[in-house]
């Protein structure tokens, strides 16, 4: 809100005086409150594992099996966030990443590099602090395996 005043000795050059009254207090960005839904700190865990050299697969065998037959349903979309799973609180999330990775690599590294890459990506995104990344290996890709993806009904 803005007053705009003048006194009566200005005459009629009068100046005038600018006084602004701020409402609401405070810095505008800290008004109100931001939820992040689960959902979406799991895509952002479940690419920045993607991405790490190492890891074949996200989830479960059998999670995988029933994604790829859902990946080629006409509208379906490739899951993002296939075998990670998140508790997001206020300020905090802790994530639960089951992987696949290929034959040869240190699983360690792997893990490592993975839940470094996992903290560094959802804490820039989404501005909460990762309390834990647990990760599962639930299988090694072996090179002469073919993928799990079962052979389309119609070609």
């Amino acid at each position: 809100m803005t007053d705009m005043t003048t006194t009566p000795e200005d005459g009629p050059e009068s100046q005038l005086t600018r006084t602004t009254t701020r409402r609401g207090g405070g810095d505008p960005a800290t008004r109100g409150r931001t939820t992040i839904a689960d959902g979406v700190v799991e895509k952002v865990a479940g690419l920045a594992a993607r991405d790490v050299v190492g890891v074949h697969a996200m989830g479960s065998g059998l999670a995988r099996s029933l994604g790829a037959v859902r990946d080629r349903v006409p509208g379906g979309s490739k899951s993002v966030s296939r075998g990670v799973k998140a508790e997001v609180g206020e300020v905090q999330t802790a994530l639960d990443l089951e992987i696949v990775v290929d034959y040869g690599v240190s699983i360690g590294d792997v893990a490592r590099a993975v839940r470094e890459n996992v903290v560094a990506a959802v804490e820039r995104m989404t501005g909460l602090e990762v309390v834990e990344v647990n990760i599962a290996v639930s299988d090694v890709k072996l090179p002469e395996e073919e993928d799990e993806e079962p052979e389309p009904r119609i070609q």
